[in-house]
């Protein structure tokens, strides 16, 4: 178990928690929007940062699940700034309805966290037409990112703070195809590949503490584009890096959301 405890160059490990990688932040003039927060790590994610004075919005598809989420932080910490909004990310109706929501709200936006997925669901078509996976945990947060960019971009001009995009992944991306993606397959039955399986493996505390560490933490000010794993900087797989492919999957998504 030494390992786990091992700390990086954050001065953190696989065992700190989402409260230890943000004690004594003061996030009380932020506001962040955490998809799937009513369950596992996005309920520990909006907790922790509802905890440091964040003003969260909890995009969750399931209403009723994110009031209790909501009424339990509320409960343990009675300044909880919690709100919540329907947001299913299979249906991209339902995405551009939850931004255009959002903005019309007038709420500034400094962190968008891209943390809600599914995994291992039985083969099914979205209400788009592409397979529900693929739908929920990739193309429904490229619309939600592309379309409250500009909000994100107005709040850093208008605070003068930078604003974070997390997109939560696994290790598990490291199992693919050879090709990375097999775009002319989107939606083969037998093309549903393992996504963010190690999220199951980690207790929820632990789950949240990358995600808190990179969108609270000063240490990674400044810093884009990377891979965390275990609140430190890590190398993700080659696929991942592939700025071509990037490119193919950026170009891809485009036309499907248009």
């Amino acid at each position: 178990m030494w390992l786990f405890k091992r700390k990086g160059a954050s001065g953190f490990s696989y065992s700190s928690t989402a409260e230890e990688v943000t004690h004594g932040i003061d996030g009380s003039c932020l506001t962040a929007i955490v998809t799937g927060a009513s369950s596992g790590i996005g309920s520990e994610t909006t907790r922790t940062l509802a905890l440091r004075g964040v003003h969260v919005i909890m995009a969750v598809r399931n209403i009723s699940a994110g009031k209790d989420v909501k009424e339990a932080i509320v409960k343990e910490i009675p300044a909880a700034k919690v709100d919540i909004m329907e947001l299913d990310l299979s249906s991209l109706a339902s995405v551009r309805k939850f931004a255009a929501d959002f903005i019309s709200s007038g709420h500034l936006l400094n962190i968008l966290i891209n943390n809600a997925g599914v995994m291992a669901i039985p083969f099914i078509l979205s209400k788009d037409n592409a397979e529900l996976q693929f739908a929920t945990n990739h193309l429904g947060h490229f619309l939600l990112t592309n379309l409250l960019l500009d909000k994100m971009k107005e709040t850093a001009c208008e605070t003068n703070r930078e604003g974070r995009i997390v997109n939560v992944s696994s290790e598990a991306h490291r199992v693919t195809y050879r090709e990375g993606i097999r775009f002319d397959k989107i939606n083969d039955q037998q093309s549903v590949c393992i996504f963010q399986f190690h999220k199951l493996l980690l207790k929820t505390v632990l789950g949240a503490s990358t995600t808190c560490y990179v969108a609270l933490n000063p240490q990674v000010k400044g810093v884009s584009g990377k891979y965390f794993l275990d609140n430190n900087l890590a190398t993700p797989s080659a696929m991942a890096k592939d700025m071509d492919l990037a490119k193919r999957l950026w170009d891809f998504s485009m036309d499907l959301v248009k």
